[in-house]
């Protein structure tokens, strides 16, 4: 029988860190990915007795057996969320518990340990609290915060893992996407797929990722940023991108996403907090399958004004264009983004970092 989890977090602080003015130099240009905070969250579970030990740690490498579990059988799952420094100082996070809800919801899906989701939201707080000064101003980026489960037990056999870490880690943020590259290319992956129905497409697992990278190769040799995935089946409905959600506006100012039922797409919380808050508005909003060949159509005849990736790493992102072997076609005028999508994501960076009311209670402070 496990017992219920202690979430009182032991600290220990890093007493060597960089200075105030060497971290300052850092969030002045953060890049995505790369500057990385002080410290760590870490839990652990063991089966039997359950969530145990958290701690806030110097941030450092782990100690692996090499017969972890993780090494060998993939049992590994991530989120990925951010912390926003408001006008007045306040450090912000934006619906935490959808990812906290989401990481229990892969952690099933991939045999992993439950992971109650006050103790995940306790982890993700006192990390940003205690390197709060790596929050970057506004006009700069953002903290983005890295939550993961890896399974630890050291033994070979196909089998669910008895032992696991949780550990969250934290790094300055700027664009995902260069903000001088102007509107995003997208690539339409035909050959390989993403996920496929009773997959793991719902789960935000790493394997996920790594079967997308040979995709993003092949669009980077043909001049993209990015890749667009089709359904498994047929080859023909947009679902989903390398790492992000897909919208499509018309001229009618509706909006368009293919939708969740086929499980096959992840549930994104930008993507959901956009369609809420387009439906805030007056836009209709279409959950519904979308084709490729339709896309092409639309865009040639005028009626397919915009799109946009959305994520939490990369925001609402313009795409200007999308190439395939069949060809490219531009979106709008290929150069600028459009009204909604911009309007999009004014009205949602607005409520992330606190400029305006929160009508739906999705913002929560730090400390």
């Amino acid at each position: 029988m496990t017992t219920a989890p202690d979430t009182a977090f032991t600290i220990t602080r890093k007493t060597d860190g960089i200075s105030a003015a060497e971290r300052a130099h850092v969030l002045a240009n953060p890049g995505f990915g790369r500057a990385f905070t002080d410290h760590m969250a870490v839990v652990t579970y063991t089966e039997g007795r359950g969530w145990h030990s958290p701690e806030i740690l110097p941030r450092q490498p782990l100690l692996l057996d090499p017969a972890a579990s993780v090494l060998h059988y993939a049992q590994e799952i991530f989120e990925g969320m951010k912390a926003y420094r408001a006008p007045d100082g306040r450090i912000l996070l934006f619906r935490p518990e959808a990812n906290a809800r989401r990481f229990r919801k892969s952690a099933e899906r991939m045999a992993m340990a439950d992971l109650p989701e006050d103790l995940f939201l306790e982890a993700v707080t006192q990390l940003v609290s205690i390197d709060s000064d790596w929050v970057p101003a506004p006009d700069v980026g953002t903290l983005y915060i890295r939550p993961f489960m890896i399974a630890t037990e050291a033994a070979l056999g196909v089998k669910p893992a008895a032992e696991f870490k949780f550990i969250v880690i934290a790094c300055a943020a700027g664009d995902y996407f260069s903000a001088d590259s102007g509107l995003v290319s997208v690539w339409v992956e035909e050959n390989s797929v993403r996920a496929s129905r009773g997959g793991t497409g719902t789960a935000k697992c790493g394997g996920n990722y790594a079967a997308s990278l040979n995709a993003q190769m092949e669009g980077k040799a043909h001049g993209c940023h990015q890749v667009l995935f089709l359904d498994a089946l047929e080859r023909r409905w947009l679902e989903e991108m390398g790492g992000m959600n897909v919208m499509m506006v018309f001229e009618d100012g509706t909006l368009l996403t293919p939708p969740l039922a086929s499980g096959t797409i992840l549930h994104g919380i930008t993507r959901d907090s956009l369609l809420t808050l387009a439906r805030d508005r007056g836009l209709t909003v279409r959950e519904e399958p979308y084709a490729i060949d339709q896309l092409y159509a639309d865009a040639t005849a005028g009626r397919l004004k915009e799109v946009f990736a959305c994520g939490t790493a990369a925001v609402v992102t313009p795409i200007g264009a999308f190439k395939s072997t069949r060809g490219e076609c531009t979106i709008g005028d290929g150069k600028t983004a459009g009204p909604i999508t911009s309007s999009l994501r004014q009205t949602l960076c607005d409520l992330q970092f606190g400029r305006t009311a929160d009508p739906h209670d999705w913002v929560k402070v730090v400390g």
